[in-house]
Parts: structure tokens; sequence; C-alpha cells
């Protein structure tokens, strides 16, 4: 079917040649609760992490219109369809904000949908799910579900306390099940748990998602940890936009990502690169 070409072209740029994926999210002005200073200059973010390594910039349909020039040949743009409300709780409300059609007009090579199961607002968010995958085969477009904890402005060691590794489990099959094409989701806290989520999957790929912000060592060594457990790489927001250097920490995970470069060695050579501690 044609559909399916299509949808194997965009893959081939989202996932690349090596079988990998460096994806950027710079989606965080629909999600965060407070603006994050750092994305006032969008362009500027979006061009450093190109120039680090990351094959896919994460954002929103507006914001597009604006990075679009940072853009390089081969980077894939994966548009954010949702947006939370009530951002301040601790569950905010996931809405729908854009359509798979918009995001073809966009050029865009991927969406992405974040999940927040559990409460009152699940079966409304298991029908969006459900749709965007309907829509997402249909139209040939690679979807990435974002299986993660309910809000992701707080610690992950907290939400798995609050929340429990199960909810992450569950999260990231029933987005396999409903037609996700990449999970993302979240650190729960070890590798042998990590392990498990991929096997959640079920042979979807699966990203690490950076979460909140960490010291550079533990970022890298959580990446080099989910490598091993199977994903097959990351989708960092805060942890690269607001590193004092965006591009040199991409570049970081890039080397742990495509060359399996171990963590220390990785973070000796950041260091050498920024100078200082990091």
């Amino acid at each position: 079917m044609t559909t399916q070409v299509g949808k194997a072209m965009r893959l081939k740029r989202v996932i690349d040649p090596a079988g990998v994926s460096v994806i950027c999210a710079l989606d965080h002005g629909m999600t965060s609760p407070t603006f994050l200073e750092p994305l006032a200059d969008i362009q500027a973010r979006a061009t450093e992490a190109v120039a680090g390594g990351a094959n896919v910039i994460m954002m929103s349909k507006g914001m597009i219109r604006v990075a679009a020039p940072a853009f390089s040949p081969t980077t894939s743009l994966a548009l954010l369809l949702s947006a939370s409300a009530s951002p301040e709780g601790t569950r905010p409300e996931i809405v729908n904000i854009a359509a798979v059609e918009e995001a073809l007009v966009l050029g865009a090579d991927a969406v992405v949908l974040f999940t927040a199961l559990g409460g009152d607002t699940e079966p409304q968010m298991l029908s969006i799910l459900a749709e965007i995958g309907r829509e997402c085969a249909s139209l040939g477009m690679p979807f990435i579900a974002e299986a993660e904890f309910p809000t992701t402005y707080a610690s992950v060691e907290d939400l798995k306390q609050q929340y429990g590794f199960e909810y992450l489990r569950r999260n990231v099959r029933l987005c396999a099940e409903l037609g996700a094409d990449i999970v993302k989701t979240n650190w729960p806290g070890d590798q042998a748990s990590f392990v498990k989520l991929v096997e959640a999957a079920n042979g979807i790929p699966v990203v690490l998602a950076g979460g909140s912000r960490l010291e550079d060592l533990e970022l890298v060594t959580r990446m080099e940890q989910a490598m091993a457990a199977g994903a097959i790489g990351c989708s960092v927001g805060r942890n690269i936009f607001m590193h004092r250097s965006p591009e040199a920490i991409t570049r970081a995970l890039s080397r742990v990502i495509r060359e399996r470069w171990s963590a220390d060695k990785t973070h000796a050579a950041l260091l050498d690169e920024i100078g200082g501690a990091a």
C-alpha cells in the first residue's frame, strides 16, 4: 500500500540508518506549568541540537514556522499533537490540539502524543490514542506515543514512588497495542526495570525520556544503561535546552547512542569540551 511506503520512508529519517534515534524535544511550551527561558529563542535551540547530532526535533506547529531554518536537509520534525491543561496540577488533563493532516502539510516525519493514563480522563485518553493510531496508519505517518508518568515535571524517583513501576509498564503496553511506532518512556530506576519496559513494547522501538534536570554523568549513565537494555535512543528536552552547552550535551548523548561510548568516557569528553564541572 502507498501509505505503508510513506510510513517506511518517514521512519527511515526518524530512525537513522544506524537504527537509532536522537530526538530533541523543544515542545515544552505546550506542557510546562511555567515558561522555560531558553525556549525564548527556539531557532537557536534547534540549531544547537542539530549541530550536536539530533536527527529529530520535536515541537509544536506554531514553533516550526520559526525554527524551520535551523533544520538540516536530513533533520526530521516530530509534531506535537497534545497540550497539558492545568499543567500545574499533579495530573494535568491532556488535550488534542493538532491533527495528523496538519503534520503532513508541515512536512513532519512523525507525530507525538502524550498519554496520561489512570484517573477520570483515562477513557478519553485511550480514545484519542486509538484514533491517532488509526489516522497514522491510514495516512502513512509514524506515531510516537509518550508512555510516561502523568506529569513529567517532577523527579522520576518521586513519580515512581507515587504511581509505581506497573503504571509505566501498562502505559508502554497500551501505547504499543494501540498503534505506536515508537514508544517514549521514563527511566524506571534501574536497567533491569527498563528491560521489562522494552519487553512490554514487544518489538516496538523504545526511546528513553530525559525527564527533569539531571547531572550530566547521571544522564549519560541512564542512557548507556537504556541502550544496553534494548532502547534505540532518546527523547530529551530540558537536559538539552537548559544545559549551558546544548550542542555539547546533545553530542554526548549521540556518542552513547550511536557510537556506544561508555558513560565515563562520554562524560570525560564532555568536560574537556565545555570545561569545568558538568
